[in-house]
């Protein structure tokens, strides 16, 4: 149901538009009896690295109505630096929803089966895609406080990980996990921006000028 769908309007308008197919995203037409409430929604698959029939752990869904993401011109508020409005609306969910009682998963797992000596590690699944697009392995925590211990020792073996921070609860989070990380080093993004909002701004280029590359 992507495609031509306003999950796909969403995310082309956040340049990640090519990221589409590879992480497959979809969108929530119509829904079975007990997921109604997902109606509507942009929706996040967890892949795992093996693929075939169970090549999907779980699924997250991102609210994209127009009256949380757009202003009255129908414009979407992130394009203008502009907060989406999603917990005055949703109150209780926010803008993203989980399956009932899922566990806290890592997102785009298979970066850890690439061949690399660098790492980058980020909130967010949007944030994880515009790494992916800038050519750089990312795996994303779907949130501050998400991080496991058993997620830990899969990122031991590379010679640095970059922990992104955007904001204070998010540079609070990289700090945390660095204390944990003895290759981590914590990167801290300019004026607040998250990493999408970096790529859509100044392009890949700033998203390696960040980590030195």
């Amino acid at each position: 149901m992507y495609r031509g769908s306003p999950a796909e309007a969403y995310v082309t308008a956040r340049g990640l538009g090519e990221m589409a197919e590879r992480f497959g995203l979809g969108f929530v037409h119509s829904a079975q009896p007990g997921h109604e409430r997902y109606t509507g929604s942009l929706c996040l698959p967890y892949l795992r690295p093996a693929g075939g029939e169970d090549g999907v752990a779980t699924c997250r869904f991102r609210c994209i109505a127009d009256e949380c993401v757009k202003d009255a011109d129908g414009s979407y508020l992130f394009l203008s630096g502009q907060k989406e409005r999603h917990t005055s609306i949703h109150p209780k969910s926010g803008k993203y929803m989980s399956l009932p009682g899922d566990p806290p998963r890592l997102f785009n797992t298979n970066a850890l089966i690439e061949t690399s000596r660098i790492l980058v590690i980020v909130e967010g699944e949007f944030d994880t895609m515009a790494w992916t697009l800038a050519g750089i392995p990312c795996i994303g925590a779907p949130g501050t406080g998400s991080w496991r211990d058993y997620f830990t020792p899969a990122v031991l073996g590379y010679d640095v990980v970059y922990l992104i921070a955007e904001d204070g609860p998010g540079l609070i989070f990289m700090d945390e996990l660095a204390g944990q990380l003895p290759n981590g080093k914590v990167i801290q993004m300019p004026g607040n921006l998250d990493s999408n909002a970096t790529l859509l701004h100044g392009g890949r280029a700033s998203l390696l000028e960040r980590i030195g590359l």
